[in-house]
């Protein structure tokens, strides 16, 4: 039962690429949208609260599903790195802080997972999309510079290379405005 339901997932998720989005997109160099969301634990984040940070701010599609499970596993792995430079990680999808809460326990993420039940994040950023009932963020990430601005966009990603994607991207990035 549970491989039915994850080829389901899988086939709708791979549908959504042809599915409109509902709002425009943010551009680099722009403010990025702030946001107040809850994470698995119930604490609440806004994006003012990382100011003076980098942030890598990823979206995904669903919980507990095999693109979304490796893309946060992948982040989970390179936790140090990012660490390392000075960058939080924060994740977004429209599922809610109890899906949250049992998706991070069960692999382990060391970073916050934030619950946009409302979809008004997904929207600002452009990354809500519906198909029929179905509603959803596009997997798309994006950087925020610690002034809170865009510094980069990925609109298409790869849920196996992405964080280290995101990692050489921050590198090149943190070293660029060091000199």
């Amino acid at each position: 039962m549970k491989s039915v339901r994850y080829q389901l997932a899988s086939t709708l998720l791979g549908l959504f690429m042809v599915a409109p989005a509902f709002a425009g997109e943010v551009t680099v160099g722009e403010a990025a949208p702030d946001f107040r969301l809850q994470d698995q634990n119930g604490e609440w984040h806004t994006l003012e609260q990382y100011r003076g940070q980098w942030v890598a701010l990823y979206f995904y599609p669903k919980d507990d599903t095999p693109g979304c499970t490796k893309e946060a596993c992948a982040f989970r792995d390179n936790i140090f790195a990012f660490d390392n430079i000075g960058a939080t990680i924060l994740g977004v999808s429209l599922d809610d802080v109890d899906s949250h809460k049992e998706f991070a326990d069960k692999y382990s993420l060391p970073f916050s997972i934030l619950a946009d039940t409302n979809k008004e994040a997904a929207k600002q950023y452009g990354v809500y999309t519906k198909m029929g009932t179905f509603e959803m963020a596009k997997r798309e990430s994006f950087v925020i510079d610690p002034q809170g601005r865009v510094a980069k966009h990925y609109s298409k990603v790869n849920a196996e290379t992405h964080s280290e994607e995101v990692l050489a991207d921050l590198e090149l990035l943190i070293a660029e405005t060091a000199s």
